[in-house]
C-alpha cells in the first residue's frame, strides 16, 4: 500500500522543527512534507499528490482559511485539518465551510497523530476516487426549507433561548450533523465525544449559533427537485426512527448508557450518505432510485450499480471526515454489510441494522426492495433468537 503523504503549512520555522521532531520516528508509515506558506504548499500540492494537509491559521500573506479553501476547489481529495489558537473563535466562524476537522494550538502530540491516523485511513475506506472527491469537497448540508426558515426567525427573535434553536436543530439531520462535527472538535477542548445535537448547541452557545446561521450561512435550504422516490423529510422520520428502535433494542440487552447514546447518534446518522448524494449528484441519485423502482431491488445495491458506491460508503466516509465516534462512523459504513464487519457481538452497528430492517418491515410502503436481518451475523454473535423479541418491542412504540 502505497504511503500516505502529510503537508504541514506554517510560517513558524520553530513550530515546523517540532512537528519534524514529532514525526520522524514516523516516516517508514507515512511521508511527511514541510512548508512555510500557503503559496508555497499549493506549488508543492500542484506537483505532488497530498493526502492530508495540516495548516496553520495566522500567517502572514495567505493565512490558513484562504489557503484551505483554494485547496477544498484545486485538490477537493485533499482532507483539510485546521491548527488554531483556543481563543481564535473566528477562524473556526471563517472555515467551518471548508475545514474537516479544527484541532487546538499547541496541539498535544498524542490527539494530532491519532486525527492523523484516523486521516489516513478513511483514504482507503472508499475506492470511488470522484465520490471521494465529492464528500471531501463538501462544506455545508442542505436543510429541510421549513426547519431553516423557521431557525433564522426564532435567532432574530430578541428573547430566543438556546433550548427553542436546540429544539429547532434537533428536527434537521443536517443542522445536526453540522453542530456535533464543530462541537466534537479537539479545538473546543471537550474530552468525551457528545452524542446529543441539544448538548452541542449548549456548548457552543448562543452568540456561536447565531454567527453560523445567520452570518456564515453554513446551512443551506434545501432546493426542490423534479425527485419522484426522495424525500428529505422522510428521509429524517426514517432517521430518527431507526436511532428510536436503535435504542429500544440496546435497551433490553444492555443497561450502559454509553453504549445507549452511541447507538442513538449512529441510528440518526446512520443514512445522512443518502442526503450528501441527493444533494450532490441529483440525477444520478434519482436514476439509482428509479432502479431500485424498477428492479425491486433496495437502494444501497441500486447505488453501487448507479455509482459505483453506497450512501453507507459516503455517509461513513463525511462522519469520518467530520471526526464524530467511530460509531457512528462504523454504523454509517457497515450497517448494510454486516458481514464485513469484525467481531461479531452486540454493539450500536448491529443495533441499527437490526432497527432499519425492524423500520422498514412495519412500515413496507416506504421501502425499496426486501431488507433482511444478517441472521447469519446474528448467529455468530449468539443474538439470532433475539430479534424477533426486537421486532416485538418495536413494534409496540407509537412511531
Amino acid at each position: 500500500m502505497t504511503k500516505k503523504s502529510i503537508l504541514f503549512v506554517d510560517d513558524e520555522p520553530n513550530i515546523l522543527s517540532g512537528l519534524k521532531r514529532m514525526f520522524r520516528a514516523l516516516r517508514h508509515e507515512k511521508d511527511f512534507h514541510f512548508v512555510e506558506s500557503g503559496r508555497e504548499a499549493l506549488d508543492f500540492m500542484a506537483e505532488n499528490k497530498v493526502d492530508v494537509i495540516v495548516s496553520d491559521m495566522r500567517m502572514p500573506g495567505m493565512d490558513g482559511a484562504s489557503l484551505l479553501t483554494m485547496v477544498q476547489q484545486q485538490f477537493p481529495h485533499a482532507i483539510r485539518i485546521m491548527l488554531t489558537g483556543q481563543a481564535d473563535e473566528e477562524s473556526i466562524l471563517r472555515t467551518v465551510g471548508v475545514v474537516h476537522q479544527f484541532i487546538a494550538k499547541p496541539s498535544d502530540p498524542k490527539t494530532l497523530r491519532e486525527v492523523l491516523d484516523r486521516a489516513c485511513a478513511l483514504q482507503d475506506v472508499m475506492q470511488n476516487e470522484q465520490l471521494k472527491s465529492l464528500v471531501s469537497s463538501i462544506g455545508k448540508l442542505p436543510s429541510l426549507p421549513e426547519v431553516y426558515s423557521r431557525l433564522q426567525r426564532k435567532l432574530k427573535e430578541p428573547e430566543c433561548s438556546l433550548a427553542d434553536i436546540a429544539e429547532i436543530i434537533e428536527q434537521d439531520l443536517a443542522m445536526s450533523a453540522k453542530v456535533l462535527q464543530l462541537v466534537n472538535s479537539s479545538f473546543f477542548g471537550f474530552f468525551k465525544s457528545i452524542d446529543s445535537p441539544a448538548r452541542a448547541v449548549n456548548l457552543l452557545g448562543l452568540d456561536t449559533v447565531k454567527a453560523l446561521v445567520l452570518s456564515v450561512g453554513i446551512f443551506s435550504e434545501l432546493k426542490p427537485v423534479a425527485a419522484k422516490y426522495f424525500s428529505a423529510q422522510q428521509l429524517w422520520e426514517h432517521s430518527v426512527g431507526v436511532a428510536a428502535y436503535a435504542k429500544k433494542i440496546v435497551q433490553a440487552e444492555t443497561d450502559n448508557k454509553a453504549i445507549l447514546d452511541h447507538t442513538f447518534l449512529a441510528g440518526f446518522l446512520h443514512d445522512i450518505g443518502k442526503l450528501v448524494l441527493f444533494s450532490s449528484m441529483p440525477e444520478q441519485y434519482i436514476e439509482a432510485t428509479e432502479l431500485a423502482q424498477a428492479k425491486d431491488l433496495t437502494l444501497y445495491q441500486a447505488e453501487c450499480q448507479v455509482l459505483g458506491a453506497s450512501h453507507a460508503d459516503v455517509g461513513g466516509y463525511l462522519l469520518g471526515l467530520w471526526g464524530l465516534s467511530g460509531q457512528a462512523v462504523e454504523t454509517a459504513a457497515f450497517h448494510h454489510r454486516l458481514d464485513h464487519y469484525p467481531n461479531p457481538s452486540f454493539c450500536p452497528t448491529l443495533a441499527v441494522h437490526a432497527a432499519d430492517v425492524i423500520y422498514y418491515t412495519l412500515k413496507p410502503n416506504q421501502r425499496f426492495g426486501a431488507h433482511m436481518v444478517n441472521m447469519n451475523y446474528l448467529e455468530r454473535a449468539g443474538l439470532h433468537q433475539r430479534f424477533d423479541h426486537w421486532l416485538e418491542l418495536c413494534s409496540q412504540m407509537d412511531l
